[in-house]
């Protein structure tokens, strides 16, 4: 049986076949069809021939409602031990939109390595934790496991619902009673936080219908784009005002109402827009109702929409509920704890986070789950990228984690 200090040297050892395998996959995209991708089909290829040694390997590909010929893809490997339960990562496949590509250094999908990072799109959120999830298992795929046993839950679906993804996992009762379920998602700079709790999350779309007229003549038409900017400012007021209260355990603990996507208007300056649309991110803590939120909204809109003569839609994109938080005492937490003080020389805390992770559908399903990893917070940004210290020691965290639990 391999020391824990042989383990970590082994990790060291393979530095550069842990750099080439995340470079590699993080040339494939793995966009949603929402977002005009083909999915993480492409991306599973690539780790299934990574997969070797695991004692059961099962692929889940789940057809998109939007384009059924499109498989959102998830890998199960799991590497059989003695005892009861196992010990769960779970990382995400798929990836957000590049955005603005004039506004990245390199193309977002070639992987550019420099100054100790890789950039590309998907490297910290969640390329580094698919990765050093991958290697930190498969140091342990020669051993005896008189533990736990070790499961790798490689998800699709993660960026927009999750419905293709951990939804689908756990409606196939995959995840048992007494597991330890990790999510190496939220990041810190020095990995000093371990999320146990998320907001409440709900995206909201608002369509304008107004009507087009000349820029000259406005009184001829409805300014959709007057109304929506309106609508916005009223509603921002509103919601801050109402759901003003904070709650300490979360690191941000104020709740947030974030105006975000929005399409164009017109495309010459002389023209009155009759259509207008945006969309809102909205975090609130676990406290207030998300029904609440929406009732609101749909009231504010139909003030708006009887004022001014225009026709207003409020849609609800996604709705997600906190579950309870996870407990800071239990085996798990302090397993992973103690871990990532050996490595990174500083006992974590535990926090709730604005941020959404897959660790919130286990909480609503009973589970405790834990999300950490470190990094800088390049996440969905032009440029972003992972640091490869970080990607490094994360994969000896993990190994730790394994070899506390399993061994």
């Amino acid at each position: 049986m391999k020391t824990l200090e042989q383990i970590l040297s082994d990790i060291d050892s393979s530095r550069q076949d842990i750099i080439d395998t995340a470079a590699g996959m993080l040339r494939i995209p793995a966009l949603a069809p929402v977002n005009n991708g083909d999915g993480e089909g492409r991306k599973a290829d690539y780790l299934m021939n990574h997969m070797s040694g695991f004692d059961q390997v099962q692929r889940y590909d789940v057809p998109d409602e939007l384009d059924p010929s499109i498989m959102r893809s998830n890998i199960v490997a799991v590497k059989k031990g003695r005892g009861k339960g196992t010990v769960w990562m779970v990382a995400h496949m798929d990836v957000v939109p590049t955005g603005d590509e004039d506004l990245w250094d390199t193309p977002p999908f070639e992987p550019s390595i420099r100054d100790g990072r890789i950039y590309a799109r998907g490297s910290e959120d969640d390329g580094q934790s698919v990765i050093s999830s991958l290697f930190a298992a498969k140091q342990f795929l020669d051993q005896e496991l008189n533990g736990m046993s070790i499961g790798l839950a490689l998800v699709a679906d993660e960026e927009t619902s999750s419905v293709y993804g951990i939804q689908y996992l756990l409606d196939q009762g995959i995840f048992k009673k007494g597991d330890i379920i990790m999510v190496p998602d939220h990041c810190s700079p020095d990995g000093e936080d371990i999320a146990v709790a998320e907001k409440n999350i709900l995206w909201l779309k608002f369509s304008i219908e107004g009507r087009t007229t000349h820029a000259s003549t406005p009184s001829l038409g409805i300014n959709a784009y007057k109304v929506s900017t309106l609508l916005l400012m009223d509603l921002m007021e509103s919601f801050e005002n109402r759901f003003d209260r904070t709650d300490d355990r979360f690191l941000q603990s104020n709740s947030t109402f974030e105006p975000t996507k929005r399409i164009a208007t017109v495309e010459n300056v002389n023209t009155i827009p009759g259509y207008d649309e945006f969309c809102m991110d909205i975090r609130v803590i676990p406290e207030y109702d998300l029904d609440i939120i929406i009732r609101m909204a749909e009231e504010i809109a139909q003030v708006y929409a009887e004022s001014t003569g225009a026709s207003i839609k409020v849609e609800v994109l996604q709705k997600a509920v906190a579950g309870r938080p996870s407990s800071s005492e239990s085996e798990g937490f302090t397993a992973l704890s103690e871990s990532v003080e050996s490595i990174r020389g500083r006992r974590p805390s535990p926090v709730g986070i604005s941020g959404g992770t897959c660790a919130n559908f286990f909480r609503l399903k009973g589970f405790d789950a834990y999300a950490w990893q470190t990094g800088d917070g390049s996440l969905h940004a032009p440029n972003e990228y992972l640091v490869i210290d970080n990607l490094i020691d994360d994969t000896k965290v993990f190994a730790s984690l394994f070899y506390k639990l399993c061994m």
